[in-house]
């Protein structure tokens, strides 16, 4: 099993958390709709937590992946963060990084 999440503490851009100047329930709708252009299947969606959890087939080799989307930020002011984290079990080769870059560079593109 490997996991890999968003931190400040990556180096690329595209491993780290998306900050915005928008209100956290609407960066959560654009989360929702990103998942959905992704084509990966929603298991879960936590309305109050503000979490989509998703479960992506990545190929023969790739095994399957559990994709967690999670939108932080204060009530009633235009802050928020978006992070992804990506765990994967029956990988001969993850692709947990691939699956974050890929959600964290579309996203970003279409939040900013």
């Amino acid at each position: 099993m490997s996991r890999f999440e968003t931190s400040d503490d990556h180096p690329q851009k595209w491993h780290q958390p998306v900050r915005v100047p928008v209100n956290k329930t609407d960066v959560f709708e654009t989360a929702k709709e990103m998942v959905d252009d992704l084509a990966w299947p929603v298991v879960g969606v936590d309305e109050d937590g503000l979490a989509l959890t998703c479960r992506v087939k990545n190929g023969l080799l790739g095994g399957t992946s559990i994709i967690v989307v999670r939108v932080t930020g204060p009530d009633g002011i235009p802050s928020s963060e978006t992070s992804c984290s990506c765990e994967s079990s029956g990988a001969l080769l993850p692709r947990d990084r691939r699956n974050v870059a890929e959600f964290i560079r579309k996203f970003w593109m279409r939040v900013t």
